[in-house]
């Protein structure tokens, strides 16, 4: 059984290279994106919280990379937008030689923060 990482560097390290790299620029964008967003492993995965609510993570299978919004309400909302990719709600799966266009991650960032603050102003 293989250890759970402690960090996103130790996730990232037994990566072949172009899963690694594609997972670092998706990184680098979502830190763009939300730099005050708060890095952390949750599920053995890199993920982000804005306002210590969950916001998005990312990962790696064996022949893709995943980027999970976790909300398949904003999946949903986007669907027009992820036609053609490999998705299931909530998760959109990519591999290195066609990454995720670098403006629809940030559309969907920018989903998942309205989201999260319409639930806090629910409450």
């Amino acid at each position: 059984m293989a250890s759970i990482p402690e960090s996103t560097a130790a996730y990232l390290a037994p990566l072949p290279e172009a899963q690694r790299k594609a997972l670092l620029d998706l990184r680098d964008w979502i830190i763009a994106a939300v730099p005050q967003a708060a890095e952390s492993l949750n599920y053995g995965v890199p993920a982000f919280k804005l306002d210590g609510r969950p916001l998005v993570s990312f990962g790696a299978a064996k022949k893709h990379c995943a980027f999970y919004v976790q909300s398949p309400a904003v999946s949903l909302a986007f669907a027009e937008q992820l036609a053609g990719l490999d998705t299931s709600p909530g998760t959109v799966r990519f591999t290195p030689d066609k990454p995720l266009p670098r403006r629809l991650v940030e559309d969907l960032i920018a989903a998942r923060i309205a989201e999260n603050a319409g639930r806090a102003r629910k409450k």
